[in-house]
């Protein structure tokens, strides 16, 4: 199994390739030098450096993203993830809650769902070891997707595998379509993620991860100097992550509903300017813990429905920030990969430009 495989163990919808923080660390990056990510995300970045034997930091506001990027950061054998949630499953019956509606009774089977709610209150509870920060990560992975003509490759009935369904809809299809949920081996689920991702062994690296706003400027109190800061902020207009992961909120011991409220946490999308000013006061943070020859890496764009030029958006946040740009190029086009709007069958539009963005302190 490739060494890279971990990195694919959930996937959502706001990602960017592995190969883009890997290129950037691999030219002249080195074992000594500590890497930070102040929107890591699924911890594409933090995979990145541990697979050079870097060091690195992520934060990020999410406690999805978050949980994710902590499984990118430790190891253990499939067996002993396996081990751990046959423990859970196995232990004397307690009362565990289980949501119910419509949805509930129609995206999962009774004793898939009952299962599923056994895994989240031992993990809610306790998830310090190793094994279960990679259990909860495969069972995040494993909550939605689509129903192959084989064994199931996920716990759902049918259902999107980087955001999950909204209710309202999903009982729609699958009523109409005549879909029940399955009844799903969920530990045998679990075995065959555990041993698809985690069957190469990884380098040991020192990080962390911190469930924080990268605002704040004591988010990074106690953190080394770092050399190296590869990242990709949410785009202007992004404002969906939460309500689109309601389904691995809910696992991670947020509410059985969508909640479409914004939380402080998240960077304000009022308006362009606003954004902008945001994303500076992360700038001006990382500036203050970087070394005096640290690096500065964005990727960053757009979508459609903001009539707002993304580069225009990332100088206005450079400015004063501390550091100054060196280079932009564009990215990698993204219509030549696979992208997520083709899961729907309709004709994507062409993709808003991304760019990659060089900085040095000033």
């Amino acid at each position: 199994m490739h060494v890279t495989a971990l990195n694919g163990i959930c996937p959502y919808y706001t990602m960017y390739p592995l190969e883009f923080p890997l290129r950037a660390l691999k030219r002249v990056g080195n074992a000594t030098e500590w890497v930070l990510d102040p929107f890591c995300g699924r911890g594409t970045t933090n995979f990145a450096a541990r697979l050079l034997g870097m060091p690195s930091i992520g934060v990020d506001s999410s406690p999805v993203a978050a949980a994710l990027a902590k499984a990118k950061l430790v190891y253990a054998s499939p067996a002993r993830i396996v081990a751990s949630a046959q423990k859970i499953l196995n232990a004397e019956e307690a009362t565990t809650e289980i949501p119910n509606g419509a949805f509930w009774k129609l995206a999962y089977h009774e004793k898939t769902l009952r299962a599923i709610c056994r895994l989240r209150a031992a993990l809610c509870s306790d998830c310090s070891s190793s094994a279960r920060i990679l259990l909860r990560a495969i069972v995040l992975g494993a909550l939605h997707g689509p129903r192959p003509r084989g064994n199931p490759s996920y716990f759902s009935n049918q259902s999107p595998r980087t955001f999950a369904p909204k209710p309202n809809y999903a009982v729609k299809f699958w009523t109409e379509h005549h879909m029940l949920p399955e009844d799903v081996d969920v530990l045998e689920l679990i075995r065959v993620r555990a041993d698809r991702y985690l069957a190469a062994t990884l380098l040991n690296v020192d990080g962390m991860i911190k469930l924080a706003d990268s605002r704040e400027p004591e988010t990074f109190d106690g953190m080394p100097q770092f050399s190296w800061v590869v990242t990709s902020p949410p785009y202007y207009g992004m404002r969906t992550y939460l309500p689109d992961q309601w389904l691995r909120h809910w696992f991670l011991g947020g509410p059985d509903y969508v909640d479409y409220k914004q939380p402080a946490t998240q960077l304000v999308h009022s308006s362009a300017t606003h954004f902008a000013s945001e994303m500076g006061r992360v700038w001006k943070n990382v500036a203050k813990i970087s070394s005096p020859d640290a690096r500065l890496i964005v990727r960053f764009g757009g979508i459609h429905d903001r009539n707002a030029e993304p580069m225009d958006i990332l100088r206005v946040s450079l400015a004063d920030s501390g550091w100054v740009i060196s280079t932009a190029k564009r990215a990698p086009d993204a219509d030549n990969g696979r992208r997520q709007v083709r899961q729907f069958q309709a004709a994507p539009r062409k993709s808003v430009t991304e760019h990659d963005v060089y900085c040095r302190l000033a």
